[in-house]
């Protein structure tokens, strides 16, 4: 049997308003089944403010939001400044391929936090607010036809815990079929 994969945390990142950005913390709570403790986005329901208005009651699977700092790399060498947080994120990883994992995936943060991935960020326009042009880099339609989402991972709280950067993170696939990963 192999090794789960792993990876360790970038940056932490909240916001107790619903701005697009969210400055950097020292560390985070995780709350079970609520999300980020102080985040605008915590909550058993959708906090999202669009996603409230079309369907308030609806569960909320975008409790902590994930981006893998490689994207930023990536971004800057098409000329395009982002930094943890910038992109609304909650957590910001190293060393794991968010976007390859499976629907049902769970990730131990640190020394106590489980999060299981719901799916992939849906990104809005206000991506360009960041840098001009920025969506398009992060949304767009492959050689295929499919549309192809770079802007992180979203995912619920199962297991409270405080999450800082230099936490390890350490991936634990889902038993069964793999199934690729959705916008939620």
């Amino acid at each position: 049997m192999t090794e789960p994969s792993s990876g360790h945390v970038v940056a932490v990142s909240r916001d107790d308003a619903h701005r697009f950005s969210k400055p950097a913390r020292e560390s985070i709570a995780l709350i079970a089944g609520l999300g980020v403790e102080g985040d605008a986005h915590a909550g058993i329901t959708v906090q999202h403010l669009s996603r409230m208005k079309r369907e308030p009651e609806a569960p909320n699977l975008r409790q902590v939001h994930l981006i893998h700092a490689e994207l930023f790399d990536a971004m800057a060498e098409r000329g395009h400044d982002v930094a943890p947080g910038a992109l609304g994120e909650n957590i910001t990883t190293a060393g794991i391929d968010l976007l390859g994992l499976p629907t049902g995936t769970r990730l131990e943060l640190g020394d106590e936090a489980v999060i299981e991935i719901t799916g992939l960020r849906n990104p809005c326009a206000q991506i360009n607010g960041v840098s001009e042009g920025l969506m398009k880099e992060l949304v767009f339609v492959d050689d295929t036809g499919a549309t192809v989402r770079l802007a992180g991972v979203m995912s619920v709280v199962l297991t409270g815990g405080t999450v800082r950067p230099g936490d390890g993170i350490r991936v634990i696939p889902p038993a069964g079929r793999h199934e690729p990963l959705q916008p939620v």
